[in-house]
């Protein structure tokens, strides 16, 4: 084992993760619009010979968020630093990441949205007019000292963009970007370069069946499409569709991309709550798991699926919702007239 590379197995997971990333344009399926419109920023900037504005792509997660980053650095010929926003806790640590860009430097900043607000009052500046204002001592005696940046891009991702300040979004003069959700026939065409990639053989069905159970997203595909490779090796079976559909199954993977907690949250709403509403507090009191978790996480898929609702009163479990987990939609109630 080479001593340098204290756990070869983590950076093999992790050199295969970067292998299916795209490395240009034309390998990134999907977002048309949004790849059209940064094509045009970045080639009006290199014609000026100036710095491309700065950036923010907001989305859910799994689109695609931080290979859009990676590929337009890679576009302007430049070297793309990346951090998060909750690795930078204090203010000196965004002046060490700021002060140490060269000319030209991307900086990627995952989950903006986790920046404090002290943080981002001092990356303010350093977006609009390229200086880093430095406080120094307290009180009375304290004092600013202004530092010049070199020309950057600052690519910001989050999942949340309502919990970014107004004052920080308006200064992504680049432009703010949403990622959809991407198609059955988009997963598809992942799916085949992934496999490709992996030296995967299959059949084109058996990536429809994955692509079907993807939750519309890339990252969960290609997940599903290591998973079902693994299962097939493991068995000594053929990778087809008999076996994805196994894979799937011992994942709790259904025909639509619900898993175990998906159906849970809409077979208490309809078990314990009559289909609701309910409350998100109550919701994730019945079910042991955080708000948060609900909020972000399966509810998101639930309603553009059609099986959830939000409502004012509390979430409630669609007809689509009843029918899908096999229950009655139940009778509403007459207005006696």
């Amino acid at each position: 084992m080479n001593k340098t590379d204290p756990n070869p197995n983590e950076r093999s997971v992790r050199t295969l993760d970067q292998a299916l990333r795209p490395s240009d344009w034309k390998e990134y399926v999907g977002q048309a619009t949004i790849k059209e419109n940064l094509r045009i920023l970045l080639t009006a900037a290199k014609g000026r010979k100036q710095q491309p504005e700065h950036v923010l792509l907001y989305g859910p997660p799994g689109l695609g968020k931080t290979t859009l980053a990676h590929l337009m650095s890679r576009e302007i010929g430049a070297s793309l630093r990346a951090t998060s926003g909750p690795a930078i806790e204090r203010v000196g640590d965004l002046a060490a990441i700021l002060t140490n860009l060269s000319p030209g430097d991307v900086l990627f900043i995952d989950e903006v949205h986790r920046l404090n607000r002290t943080i981002e009052e001092v990356l303010y500046p350093a977006m609009e007019a390229g200086v880093l204002d430095i406080v120094i001592g307290k009180g009375p005696s304290a004092r600013t000292v202004q530092l010049e940046l070199p020309p950057f891009t600052l690519i910001a991702a989050t999942t949340r963009i309502s919990m970014l300040s107004a004052p920080l979004r308006s200064r992504f003069s680049g432009g703010t970007f949403r990622l959809a959700y991407y198609t059955e026939d988009e997963i598809a065409e992942v799916l085949r370069r992934s496999a490709k990639i992996l030296g995967i053989e299959i059949d084109a069905e058996s990536l429809k069946e994955i692509s079907r159970r993807s939750r519309a997203t890339p990252r969960t595909a290609n997940y599903l499409l290591k998973r079902a490779r693994d299962f097939a090796e493991v068995s000594g079976e053929p990778l087809n569709m008999k076996t994805v559909k196994k894979a799937l199954a011992l994942l709790e993977i259904d025909e639509i991309g619900l898993n175990q907690t998906d159906r849970d949250l809409l077979t208490v709403l309809i078990d314990k709550f009559k289909g609701g509403p309910v409350g998100l507090k109550t919701l994730a009191a019945a079910l042991s798991e955080e708000e948060a978790t609900l909020e972000e996480v399966n509810e998101p898929y639930l309603m553009q699926l059609g099986l959830l609702e939000r409502t004012p009163r509390g979430r409630t479990v669609t007809e689509k919702g009843h029918a899908h987990l096999g229950f009655d939609t139940p009778k509403k109630p007459s207005l006696g007239i």
